[in-house]
């Protein structure tokens, strides 16, 4: 019997895996393809047509993804990146399977760039052993109360598939679409009667930084950052993705720099606000104008043929109003669900912190 970091109900007994699994290798997965999971360092990757081991065990990553667990019930191929256990004496896997997955081996202690777990490591990782009956009690136990949780995080994902269906339906309601009819004092225009657009300049990664005064904007959004003294511009304005990402919109914020593949706003017409354009170009299925290939374009010419509905300024300014209070109520809604996963994931671990000390 082993000493364990923490007392156990009377009964248990701490072991290391060693004593209760022999640890084998997995080999490289056969050629022929079938029906059978071949299940790597990070899960199941490929079918092939023989089992490698034909009885319920638990699968540890050894390379890459080091100490990710998976417990396998059907007949399985473990490839060379994992160990698989051989069951020396009676358990239940699924009980080997979550304390594994509560506290995972560590590769720790590893020189190899590629994260490694050492089998040696794994045979002394230490297991609470309840007798074979109050396993299989509190794992059915665990699975209840965890199934709870899952079905909590199923409505959650739900509800956060909603707040973006939410938003989206809000923007296809406010901006008509081009060949529908405009509301009265809305007319339709070309983005090049209402803009002038210039290309981004060319910056080096090596100027590149993780933090600074000045974001650097490329076609999808912020790259890094520059020093400063570096910036374009010193105002608010929308970048437009030119190569790669292209025709996606993004807001600037000054100072900042344009990278030569976005293109940017310099000037806007009186009547137009920018950040009523920000929200309709976001609407405008601008993506959808760009050459498509290895890398993807889309000109400044091109842009500028693009039809957008334009109402009086004053409505213009009233539309923005209101997508910005719906955008607050959806980022509310997505910071109570980010705080309601956090609370699942504490409540998912102290179900098996009270399962693995006998709680339950």
């Amino acid at each position: 019997m082993s000493e364990g970091p923490y007392k156990l109900p009377e009964g248990w007994r701490w072991v290391r895996l060693g004593e209760v699994a022999d640890i084998r290798y997995g080999k490289a997965k056969p050629e022929q393809p079938g029906r059978v999971p071949v299940v790597g360092s990070g899960g199941v990757y490929a079918l092939t047509n023989i089992p490698l081991v034909s009885f319920p065990t638990v699968i540890v990553g050894r390379k890459g993804s080091a100490g990710e667990v998976f417990l396998m019930e059907e007949p399985c191929w473990p490839s060379d990146t994992t160990f698989y256990l051989v069951w020396k004496v009676e358990v239940i896997p699924r009980w080997i399977a979550a304390w594994l997955q509560f506290k995972k081996p560590s590769p720790e202690g590893t020189t190899a760039t590629l994260p490694s777990l050492r089998r040696e490591d794994l045979e002394a990782h230490l297991v609470p052993l309840p007798p074979l009956p109050e396993q299989r009690r509190i794992v059915a136990r665990i699975e209840e109360l965890v199934g709870r949780v899952q079905e909590a995080r199923r409505l959650r994902e739900g509800a956060k598939q909603d707040a973006e269906r939410l938003w989206q339906a809000v923007l296809a309601e406010t901006f008509p679409r081009p060949g529908t009819e405009l509301p009265e004092g809305w007319r339709w225009v070309k983005l090049g009667e209402v803009i002038e657009l210039k290309n981004g300049k060319f910056i080096r990664k090596s100027e590149l930084a993780e933090s600074g005064p000045v974001r650097v904007y490329g076609s999808n959004g912020v790259i890094g950052y520059a020093p400063e003294g570096k910036a374009l511009i010193d105002t608010e304005t929308l970048a437009i993705g030119r190569v790669g990402a292209s025709g996606v919109v993004n807001w600037v914020t000054p100072p900042a720099w344009i990278s030569d593949n976005a293109m940017y706003i310099v000037e806007l017409a009186q009547d137009c606000d920018i950040k009523y354009l920000f929200y309709v170009l976001k609407q405008s299925g601008l993506t959808a104008l760009a050459k498509q290939g290895a890398q993807p374009s889309i000109s400044q010419e091109q842009v500028y043929q693009l039809l957008i509905p334009l109402p009086p300024l004053p409505e213009q300014q009233r539309i923005v109003a209101h997508l910005e209070a719906v955008q607050e109520r959806v980022r509310t809604l997505r910071e109570a669900q980010a705080q309601m996963e956090a609370e699942l994931r504490q409540l998912e671990r102290a179900i098996l912190e009270r399962a693995f000390r006998g709680e339950l």
